[in-house]
């Protein structure tokens, strides 16, 4: 059996949020491929240094596309992207096409860290 994917990202204004929930679900994490964006996923390399963690590009270097990419060939199970909705983002029309690829292949998605919670608890009993 292979193991779930899991992408993770932040915006800038949530990374703090993104590698405290990683830090707080590190057990679960552990049993996953994990892929992250270029600095939230050095942050959470450097709080959870126990992780494998596969680092993409940043967000508005392509990195949002480059999980795109792996959602269309399956390669991603859950999406875990928390989104900062009170600053704008140069890269907007990338993170709207990211979780229109979510919807698509109608995975598991979560904006925040309470749906986040949700999730992970979701995929303990799965």
């Amino acid at each position: 059996m292979t193991r779930p994917s899991l992408a993770l990202i932040a915006h800038d204004e949530k990374k703090a949020v993104m590698t405290a929930w990683a830090t707080r679900y590190r057990d679960r994490l552990a049993q996953y491929n994990l892929y992250a964006t270029g600095t939230t996923g050095g942050r959470i390399r450097e709080a959870c240094p126990e992780l494998q963690v596969t680092l993409l590009k940043s967000g508005p270097l392509g990195g949002d596309q480059q999980v795109g990419a792996l959602i269309c060939e399956s390669k991603i199970d859950c999406l875990i992207f928390f989104v900062d909705p009170l600053s704008p983002h140069p890269h907007d029309v990338d993170v709207k096409a990211l979780t229109r690829l979510a919807l698509v292949y109608d995975i598991p998605m979560a904006l925040n860290p309470t749906t986040a919670d949700y999730i992970m608890r979701g995929l303990a009993t799965a």
